[in-house]
């Protein structure tokens, strides 16, 4: 499977792998600042736990639909 997925960069166009890194670069930005919201105790913006928790929640599910539309994409 991984050949697979190697075989596939490899034919995509400069274009599509700069949007691939790029994709994959955004993924991590909105995984890690939805950790990063969750976690940090001196958070600067003042808001109860409850919604912090949701709104790093909220990062961490949209940056998993963009893991998956990132897969699928490359399936093709």
């Amino acid at each position: 499977m991984l050949s697979n997925i190697l075989n596939n960069i490899k034919k995509k166009s400069l274009r599509e792998r700069f949007l691939l890194v790029l994709g994959i670069l955004f993924f991590l930005v909105y995984l890690v600042l939805g950790l990063f919201i969750i976690f940090m105790k001196n958070f600067p913006l003042d808001m109860q736990p409850i919604y912090r928790v949701a709104f790093g929640v909220l990062l961490i599910a949209y940056a998993s639909f963009r893991f998956f539309r990132i897969i699928n994409d490359n399936n093709d």
